[in-house]
Parts: structure tokens; C-alpha cells; sequence
């Protein structure tokens, strides 16, 4: 069975930056040694893993790396930290449609506000 990782690496401008790998030690290597010139961190060097998973399953690392490049810095700093409550409350639905917002909409109306 080969492993995979999801990794998150923080950039010398303290931007951070999430990729897959089956080599952890060999890919942050890489990252700091600046083998692609048009890769991300090749002008943010040096680099330093600041998270990493475990998976067994290619596909599902993929879905987890997608899931954390579209995050906010506040949940990708809440994962990092092992914050889950802060995670899970950052990832409440905060558009219009969320059924938290109408129902305080419902009850502003209902209360004459």
C-alpha cells in the first residue's frame, strides 16, 4: 500500500501553500531547493511544513488538498493549530441562504424589528 500526504507549508512571506505528495521529506526538499522556477514557493523559499495527513488513497488526499487550497487563511490557520471548533464554526454557510440568517431574518420580522 503506498501512503500519500496532504501538507501544508507556510513561505518565507508567511504565505502558505498546500500540496499532495508520497514523499513528504523529499517534496518539502524540493520546495527549498527551488527545482521549478515557475512553482509557487520557488520566490517565497525558504519553506517549513507547518501540516501534514496521512492517506492510503490517492483520490481521497486529492479531495482533501482541493478542499484546503480553496480555504480562507483563518481555517487553513485553524487546521494548523488543531482548532476544530474554530474550523467547524469557520465553515458555517455565511451567504444569504443560510438557513441560521433566515431564521433571524424570520424572527426580526415576526418581532416587529
Amino acid at each position: 500500500m503506498k501512503n500519500y500526504y496532504v501538507y501544508i507549508v507556510e513561505c518565507n512571506d508567511l504565505s502558505f501553500y498546500s500540496g499532495v505528495t508520497s514523499n513528504i521529506e523529499k517534496r518539502i526538499a524540493e520546495h527549498n531547493f527551488g527545482v521549478d522556477i515557475d512553482s509557487y514557493t520557488y520566490f517565497r523559499r525558504p519553506v517549513r511544513i507547518v501540516f501534514s495527513q496521512h492517506f492510503s488513497n490517492i483520490d481521497d488526499a486529492l479531495r482533501a488538498e482541493k478542499q484546503i487550497k480553496g480555504w480562507s487563511r483563518k481555517k487553513k490557520l485553524a487546521l494548523i493549530n488543531g482548532d476544530f471548533d474554530l474550523l467547524k464554526e469557520l465553515s458555517r454557510c455565511q451567504n444569504e441562504t443560510s438557513s441560521y440568517k433566515r431564521d433571524i431574518t424570520d424572527l426580526k420580522e415576526k418581532l416587529g424589528s
